[in-house]
């Protein structure tokens, strides 16, 4: 992994989650959770914070895509729609 990639990680997994900073407002710890759709490849690049519960929890993404987007209906209601909120988190921030 590059310097660039790992300081980009770093940084999102600092963040408060996607889920919790709209919904619910816990302040858990966060994860790093990799945005892509089917077994594709995974890009550091596109990653995006989710707490334990948000990531693979009862309620989380890996415990069932399909519910997690129709649940939380991020933007395109897409996995992807997850990186729109991170771009404008990471805008209200700076």
């Amino acid at each position: 992994m590059k310097v660039a990639e790992a300081k980009h990680m770093s940084r999102v997994k600092q963040m408060q989650c996607l889920i919790c900073a709209r919904f619910e407002d816990t302040g858990e710890p966060t994860e790093v959770h990799h945005v892509a759709e089917g077994s594709g490849l995974r890009s550091n690049w596109s990653v995006v914070p989710l707490c334990v519960e948000h990531h693979r929890g009862a309620t989380g993404f890996h415990s069932g895509p399909r519910q997690f987007l129709m649940r939380y209906r991020p933007p395109g209601e897409s996995e992807y729609g997850l990186l729109t909120w991170l771009i404008q988190d990471l805008q209200e921030a700076a």
